[in-house]
């Protein structure tokens, strides 16, 4: 086996959170930060857990299918006989699509002793979560249970800030709970202000988080400008946006990134060599309409690559 050859028979990780059908005008298309990362880990060859709830409702035929289609385990889709599936209504407007997040859907209702035992058996080497699943006190505590039967996990935090679904209790919270965090400049931004912090800049609020928090690493991506990363050690890595990108929709490009920052967490590659092979694939997909790949294809040259064949 060559020396850069990445070992990926044993690496399970758990990803803790919301399955949403974007409602278009022309018809759902399913999403979610956790189901997104999970499918491109799939395709890289990893073991990913989806622990979420569904509706006993098309959506979620839906989701099985597709989840079948990519080789996903369903052990830990759960569903719920009263609430529906995720949605998030999708109005087309003069400035981008205008997206309304709805109400008491299934993933609020995440069984915590069902997800606790998912969790347990999968022994992963990675919990992945956000905080838009927090907006429940039953997944709530669906979370806490997950993280409490896997303390040999490492922990990742993905901020999502949807208005109006977080308060600064759960984004505290959350942050107590993860190793790792991922956030945008913008959300960076809003972290400043929603925990008080008297930073004169983003690098400072960046190392304020991980003081605080205990973190390894911070990372905070920026589009189509690139991403950086502060480490524990104040180790700083910076990558610039790629140039003449074609875009076709930027949707998911971000749960793209992240799913590739996964694989240079549990692969340990370099800080640098992690953010430049995240900023590429995260350029390919804005290449393609959706967050997700219709083609399995898509995924071969990286797999080539990264020597993840």
């Amino acid at each position: 086996m060559p020396a850069d050859h990445c070992d990926i028979s044993i690496k399970n990780v758990i990803l803790f959170g919301e399955v949403l059908a974007d409602i278009f005008p022309d018809g759902p298309v399913m999403g979610g930060a956790p189901f997104n990362v999970g499918y491109h880990l799939q395709a890289f060859g990893l073991h990913p857990v989806l622990v979420t709830r569904t509706g006993n409702d098309p959506l979620r035929q839906k989701l099985i299918k597709l989840m079948n289609n990519a080789g996903m385990s369903t052990i830990g889709v759960q569903c719920d006989s009263h609430y529906p599936t995720g949605q998030v209504q999708v109005k087309p407007g003069e400035n981008g699509h205008e997206f309304k997040i709805l109400a008491d859907q299934a993933y609020d209702f995440i069984d915590p002793h069902v997800a606790g035992d998912t969790a347990s058996t999968a022994k992963p080497e990675l919990v992945y979560f956000g905080t838009l699943a927090q907006r429940n006190p039953v997944s709530g505590v669906a979370l806490e249970e997950v993280l409490r039967r896997t303390p040999q996990a490492s922990r990742l935090l993905d901020i999502n800030l949807r208005e109006p679904w977080y308060r600064p209790e759960t984004i505290q919270y959350s942050l107590t709970q993860a190793d790792h965090v991922k956030v945008n400049e913008d959300e960076l931004a809003e972290l400043s202000g929603l925990l008080a912090f008297q930073a004169s800049d983003a690098r400072d609020t960046a190392l304020r988080l991980i003081e605080n928090f205990q973190l390894k690493t911070l990372l905070v991506t920026r589009g189509a400008n690139g991403a950086w990363l502060l480490d524990q050690a104040n180790n700083y890595t910076e990558i610039l946006g790629i140039a003449n990108v074609p875009i076709v929709d930027t949707v998911g490009a971000g749960d793209g990134f992240c799913a590739v920052f996964i694989l240079g967490l549990l692969f340990d590659w370099p800080n640098v060599l992690t953010l430049e092979r995240a900023n590429r694939f995260a350029a390919a997909l804005c290449g393609i309409r959706g967050a997700t790949p219709e083609s399995a294809g898509f995924y071969d040259v990286f797999l080539k690559n990264w020597n993840l064949l």
